[in-house]
């Protein structure tokens, strides 16, 4: 990769969107509410394109028995496992309400179970919620179905019992195997415990295993990353996902815990994150685009060469355009034209199935220019192009015209090596690949009109 030099690093070692949706979910309101929410939901039961195209769902489970300094998600710990009895109990009470709505029996292609740690909850539990899911959609079969798994919470027999529930692909949270970060931000976990369980995971036959990286932690050195980076190359998950750590403790609580003298600083982190390109790369791995890795053989890798690759509040996702439901407290949604998010703090997210309804709190729905800045976003983060002519006649607009400010702010990029711009398109460079967050901040409207984004992470 073409080193990156000290002046394009602080230029763009700014906050921004990581463009897992757009509007970003900083813009929902709570003005859009549960008619709204309910209005999408019958739109699609009545629409029969809609109806046409399967269904992904995403279940929150918030609980963890240990907090993780750098966890910005929305958690609860506790050791108290009965308290996972009563959210399963309301998760069914919020699934037979989308199928109030929506109707029984929609086929669903893809499940993903986040968190938190999904798997807090036990055995038995895990088999009532996926009933529960079983008896109101249909699962298709060869669908992807996934699960996040805490290395510290599992052991090669719980994992035949996911194979057996019908999940066949794990997310392993890793994020550094050095033992000094991994005592810097309170989650000690050997490699060797990882190595067993991936090597578990292969015998039980599931499709494809990802590990989960984070650089820019406290402790870490683009030294002691190497290290790790050799380790998860010679352990060769299918997929491997690398986040930036965005430190934002004003936000999250348990980030104050972390030592800011600790934290590496902004070029180092750059090291880091070309060395991982390199380092991946160089060990047959498919650069699908920002934070994610895939051997050429992944489903996530043959999307990527097909042009039908996506990304969505999970992150890369093989299904375009698939309306999402999302489960559980906190969990975001995608129905149509509309984004919907559920109510953040247990109390609230109970009270609402209580009255009989659904715990939508805030959410958007999207104009027809939210709708065209969507789709030129999404093909820079997930294809690293623009094609004018396909743009322009899918949304009947002259691109040139419509993002003529834009394309004048990209000119400078152009000119640092980040974009090459022709009478045909924009296509992002390799050095590009490092600043991809900031090139689509460019098409960003209500980034570009609100200049406070200290909310966002970094996006080196």
């Amino acid at each position: 990769m073409t080193a990156v030099s000290p002046e394009l690093l602080r230029r763009f070692d700014v906050p921004g969107p990581r463009y897992t949706s757009y509007p970003t979910a900083d813009r929902f309101v709570e003005a859009f509410g549960q008619e709204d929410y309910v209005l999408a939901l019958s739109q699609r039961r009545v629409g029969t394109t809609a109806m046409a195209l399967p269904l992904s769902l995403y279940v929150h489970i918030p609980f963890c028995e240990s907090l993780c300094y750098y966890c910005a998600c929305n958690k609860i710990i506790t050791k108290h496992h009965d308290r996972a009895d009563v959210y399963l109990r309301y998760l069914s009470r919020e699934i037979d309400l989308h199928t109030a709505h929506c109707g029984t029996g929609q086929v669903v292609s893809q499940l993903h179970l986040g968190g938190g740690t999904p798997t807090f909850l036990s055995d038995d539990g895990l088999r009532q919620l996926m009933a529960t899911l079983r008896r109101s959609f249909s699962f298709a079969p060869g669908g992807e179905y996934s699960i996040e798994v805490d290395p510290r919470t599992v052991t090669a027999d719980r994992l035949a019992v996911l194979a057996e529930l019908g999940f066949n692909r794990l997310s392993f949270g890793v994020q550094d195997f050095d033992t000094e970060v991994q005592k810097a931000v309170h989650r000690i976990q050997p490699a060797d415990q990882v190595f067993a369980l991936v090597e578990a995971s292969r015998a039980l036959g599931f499709e494809s295993v990802n590990v989960d990286l984070i650089y820019g932690l406290p402790r870490q050195t683009p030294e002691s990353f190497d290290r790790t980076l050799a380790q998860v190359v010679q352990l060769r998950p299918d997929r491997i996902a690398l986040y930036a750590y965005a430190h934002l403790p004003d936000r999250f609580k348990p980030q104050r815990r972390i030592i800011s003298t600790e934290l590496p600083a902004a070029s180092a982190k750059v090291t880091m994150l070309s060395r991982s390109l390199d380092a991946f790369m160089d060990a047959g791995y498919v650069y699908v685009g920002m934070d994610h890795f895939a051997l050429p053989t992944d489903a996530l890798a043959v999307a990527k060469r097909q042009g039908r690759l996506h990304r969505n509040f999970q992150g890369y996702s093989t299904q375009p355009d698939c309306d999402l439901i999302g489960l559980g407290v906190s969990a975001i949604g995608r129905v149509g034209a509309t984004y919907s998010q559920n109510a953040k703090s247990l109390e609230e997210y109970y009270d609402h199935l209580d009255q009989g309804r659904l715990p939508v709190v805030r959410g958007l729905a999207l104009n027809r220019d939210d709708l065209v800045r969507r789709a030129v976003i999404m093909a820079l983060m997930c294809q690293g192009e623009l094609q004018f002519e396909p743009l322009d006649q899918a949304w009947l607009i002259d691109f040139r015209k419509y993002f003529a400010p834009e394309l004048e702010q990209l000119e400078t990029m152009a000119e640092q090596g980040l974009v090459v711009l022709s009478a045909e398109g924009v296509k992002v460079t390799s050095m590009g690949w490092f600043f991809v967050r900031g090139i689509a901040m460019v098409f960003d409207r209500y980034l570009q009109a609100d200049r406070n984004r200290a909310r966002f992470s970094r996006i080196i």
